[in-house]
């Protein structure tokens, strides 16, 4: 293996460095849940606007060719089809397997700007592709081998009825070939989260059944100076991610909090994540005290570190109104020193979320589910999208970053929760009444719905996916108008400082005691009365 040349890694660092995408995964094998489902969760977070796809099953021609393009639209080259692909709802196909991602980054020399794949095309191909999850990781392995990978470094969970696996990857470098990765299974009864850190450490090299990886990555770590044999096993996230105190508070956090609520009973310190030297890293795969419900993984999703030293819902930072949103950039320098804002699982730059459940025992059109939210996952409401759905909500696919439109569900809820944040202790409450009464709706009449489906599917199976096709588009319609109505109801409750009483009538609601404090002890002076003046008085003509 040939070591990459430090002035290609300068003229790379200067070219190759656009802005990662910062996601969040949650990833629970089946025993590890409360009714059997494989989950994976996903927050894709960057400013964009979010859109629900779908992409048809397809037969094809000996010979058909694929084209891959770049989201710009140009050509990136195109590939054989396969002689089946397999229709795409989302982020999940129509034989329950999904997949999501969180951007590492890894080390930057290590992008190849010559493969033809960045992770979210691989992603599409390969849920085109692959029937199983194991299957996924081989055919993702093979089509890097074969075209070249061209994003940073990436962690991927992937689901299917039975299994989860997660799988993680860097670039070869500029001339390399192919790929480097290793992929594990997540062993029964555990489940383990990613949020754009490298989480794997050491792993088997003999054991198939549970890890794939590809070949020569100890030998290139080698020669390039990150891995010395002589100081252990090959360690894959300290040869291809190594990570500042900065990384560690941005990436390892959100692990530690989704750690320490699915297990409390455990101890997580937070050493690694706030960066102390020589501390331990979390572990890579842990079993949850209770089996994790669909709920309450909505909630682990909702996160930011209530409680916590680190709760973003408290101090002075937080505003009078205990608003948890940070607004970029993350660092800033005060007085020449460096800082960092604390970064949640829930942020307000969450494009889409999604929650879904591969399930063992119901037919694939039925055991294929998407929960899916538009922007932030504290603010969203979940709804149901089977994987095999012949039409799309329309207001979940339409709009654009650059005009509002209450035709798109994406700017509908992107009302809602900018509003909402101006005065976010006391109308996330109003919010979190119409969520849960939408959500707790939703999964009531799922049992129903499923077993209907399911009943269909025996002797019909297109009429149960026209059924499916129906229950989805209708319900995530009908959360749209509920929320478009909901956003309506914030304006005129929450008017100019006032918050309108049970009556309808305007009530000052003025600031929290400790924010107060807050303000006299910057300014003593300047909102102090007179020792003599007893009541402030207003006219009441205004």
């Amino acid at each position: 293996m040939r070591a990459i040349s430090p002035l290609l890694i300068l003229a790379l660092a200067a070219v190759l460095a656009p802005a990662a995408l910062a996601c969040t995964n949650l990833v629970c094998s089946p025993s590890a849940t409360a009714d059997g489902s494989t989950i994976v969760t996903y927050t894709c977070d960057g400013e964009f606007h979010a859109t629900l796809r779908r992409i048809p099953a397809g037969e094809h021609e000996p010979g058909a060719m694929q084209e891959v393009r770049h989201w710009t639209g140009e050509l990136m080259g195109e590939i054989p089809y396969p002689a089946h692909t397999h229709g795409v709802v989302n982020l999940m196909n129509d034989r329950q397997v999904t997949i999501a991602e969180t951007t590492t980054g890894g080390r930057e020399e290590l992008i190849d700007p010559d493969g033809m794949l960045h992770y979210w095309q691989l992603q599409r191909l390969a849920l085109q592709r692959a029937s199983t999850a194991r299957e996924m990781v081989e055919v993702m392995g093979a089509l890097v081998a074969e075209y070249g990978y061209r994003s940073s470094g990436e962690s991927f969970c992937i689901g299917d009825p039975d299994e989860a696996w997660i799988m993680e990857m860097v670039g070869p470098g500029p001339g390399g070939e192919g790929a480097h990765w290793v992929a594990l299974r997540v062993p029964d009864g555990h489940i383990s989260a990613f949020a754009n850190g490298g989480r794997i450490g050491t792993f088997p090299t003999d054991d198939p059944e549970n890890c794939l990886y590809s070949e020569g990555m100890v030998e290139f770590a080698i020669a390039n100076g990150w891995y010395d044999p002589a100081q252990g096993p090959f360690n894959w996230r300290e040869a291809f991610h190594p990570m500042s105190a900065q990384k560690l508070r941005y990436t390892a956090t959100r692990v530690w909090s989704i750690f320490r609520r699915a297990a409390p009973s455990r101890e997580f310190p937070p050493d690694y994540h706030r960066g102390v030297e020589g501390a331990d890293p979390y572990p890579l795969f842990i079993e949850p005290d209770e089996k994790l419900t669909v709920e309450d993984v909505f909630a682990l999703m909702r996160d930011h570190y209530e409680g916590t030293d680190w709760d973003m819902t408290r101090g002075v930072d937080a505003g009078p109104f205990g608003n948890p949103t940070r607004w970029r950039p993350m660092g800033f320098e005060v007085d020449g020193r460096d800082y960092t804002w604390e970064r949640p699982i829930s942020t307000q730059q969450t494009g889409f979320s999604m929650v879904t459940q591969s399930r063992a025992w119901l037919p694939d059109p039925v055991g294929g589910l998407t929960w899916f939210g538009m922007d932030d996952t504290d603010f969203t409401c979940y709804v149901p999208i089977y994987c095999q759905i012949t039409e799309l909500p329309p207001s979940w696919t339409r709009g654009s970053l650059r005009e509002f439109s209450w035709d798109s569900a994406w700017w509908t809820f992107q009302f809602v929760s900018n509003y909402a944040l101006l005065k976010y202790s006391a109308m996330i409450e109003d919010v979190r009444v119409v969520q849960q009464d939408l959500e707790g709706y939703l999964r009531a009449l799922q049992p129903a719905v499923e077993a209907t489906a399911a009943r269909l599917c025996e002797d019909d199976p297109a009429l149960a996916v026209r059924y499916l096709t129906a229950h989805s588009v209708t319900q995530a319609e009908d959360v749209v108008r509920r929320w478009r109505a909901l956003g309506e109801h914030l304006l005129t409750r929450y008017n100019d400082g006032y918050v309108k009483d049970e009556d309808g009538r305007p009530q000052e609601a003025g600031y929290p005691e400790q924010w107060l404090r807050h303000v006299v002890k910057e300014r003593p002076e300047q909102f102090l009365l007179p020792e003599d003046e007893h009541e402030l008085t207003e006219p009441t003509d205004y």
